[in-house]
């Protein structure tokens, strides 16, 4: 496990030995420790720690890769994401898409993305400690820790209309409401233009994803299980 990472908001391992020391932070507020480590530091404190916490990991809510997502210019600065967006919002079509650069592969301190050749960041969830530092470096805000039990998710976060999704992006949501009405547990709605599901209520059915017309919503269970095939 790398150290200083900084993914827990101090400088450094150290400060936040002191912190959990002097009972400022919790003995598992590291959050790359994991389970095994974070019981051992409550064992030596003399304290408790959450056996139980929820495992969390990164997931990417775009699907909208090289061959889906058009590029409108070609962009020739720095191959980052964030220098990329702030030069009139980047070279894609679609205003929210990823970027495709890499900036959360490399803000990992732990390997666990790899961009694939699609231009979209890939999340070993084996492998990921849930640091956030991902989310951090993504300038679209495409990242999100999630509890790693819940398997469907909306690969789009773009807002606009329908029929302007279509012209720049092929996996894009367009807001037709089918995951709406097929769900039996008013787990999803749509809002701005976007299927936002309420993980709370989701079961994991996986209807969504299969009346889905643009396979937007996609089952992590249902695609393991197509790569395994």
């Amino acid at each position: 496990m790398p150290t200083n990472c900084g993914a827990c908001g101090y400088a450094g391992c150290f400060n936040v030995a002191e912190a959990i020391a002097s009972g400022e932070v919790p003995v598992d507020f590291c959050p790359v420790a994991g389970e095994k480590t974070s019981l051992m530091i409550a064992e030596i404190m003399g304290a408790k720690a959450d056996s139980e916490k929820t495992k969390k990991v990164a997931r990417v809510f775009c699907r909208g890769g090289n061959k889906e997502a058009k590029n409108v210019a070609e962009y020739q600065g720095v191959m980052d994401c964030k220098a990329a967006n702030a030069i009139s919002g980047g070279h894609k079509g679609c205003a929210f898409g990823c970027l495709g650069f890499g900036s959360c592969a490399a803000a990992c301190p732990f390997g666990c993305i790899i961009m694939n050749e699609n231009g979209l960041p890939v999340i070993d969830e084996d492998t990921c400690t849930a640091c956030g530092l991902c989310v951090k470096a993504c300038p679209r805000n495409l990242i999100e820790l999630v509890d790693k039990s819940k398997t469907i998710h909306v690969g789009c976060t773009s807002k606009d209309k329908g029929r302007d999704v279509r012209r720049v992006c092929s996996i894009g949501c367009i807001a037709c409401r089918a995951c709406v009405r097929v769900c039996e547990f008013d787990a999803i709605k749509v809002i701005d233009n976007i299927a936002i599901i309420d993980y709370e209520k989701c079961t994991n059915c996986g209807k969504c994803a299969e009346v889905c017309p643009t396979k937007t919503i996609q089952s992590i269970l249902l695609k393991e299980e197509a790569v395994r095939a």
